[in-house]
């Protein structure tokens, strides 16, 4: 066991075991909470099947481009927390926040829109609630778990 090792998800050197997950006998180090809950719901898609390289190991990326309404508009001074905040999440690539409409580029290999709108909750924003929004995002979800697990599928 080495000092040094390299994050499946999103291929960043992690020092130490911090946080560290045991699959199949083997231990992977992540450089953060959300690669490690990544990896664990959809591992092969990390690390591959014997002798087939996984779409991470690949150079896959499947960028994604949402928009998220919140149900009340944020001030400029908002809109720049946010954005630094959500940059701070792995495999965000852009991110514009105005008014109530924040549109965020993203690698679906390393986050989701479950993810975004899981961490727009914990810093405190409410998307907005109409049913025809709600509807919308529950297709998405659906979606991307769709075009996550069927890259993760094994090799024929």
């Amino acid at each position: 066991m080495s000092d040094i090792d390299k994050d499946p998800v999103c291929g960043m050197t992690v020092e130490g075991d911090a946080i560290a997950t045991l699959y199949e006998g083997i231990r992977y180090v992540f450089c953060s909470a959300q690669c490690r809950e990544r990896f664990t719901a959809t591992p092969y898609l990390y690390i591959g099947y014997p002798g087939h390289p996984s779409p991470r190991q690949r150079g896959v990326q499947v960028m994604k481009r949402r928009s998220f309404r919140l149900a009340q508009p944020l001030s400029s001074q908002e809109a720049d927390l946010l954005c630094d905040d959500l940059r701070g999440m792995m495999g965000v690539h852009e991110i514009h926040a105005d008014g109530d409409l924040v549109k965020i580029t993203y690698d679906l290999m390393e986050v989701d829109a479950e993810l975004i709108e899981a961490r727009l909750l914990q810093i405190g924003l409410r998307l907005g609630q109409e049913w025809p929004e709600q509807l919308r995002l529950g297709f998405i979800h659906f979606l991307e778990e769709s075009e996550v697990l069927g890259l993760e599928e094994p090799p024929h």
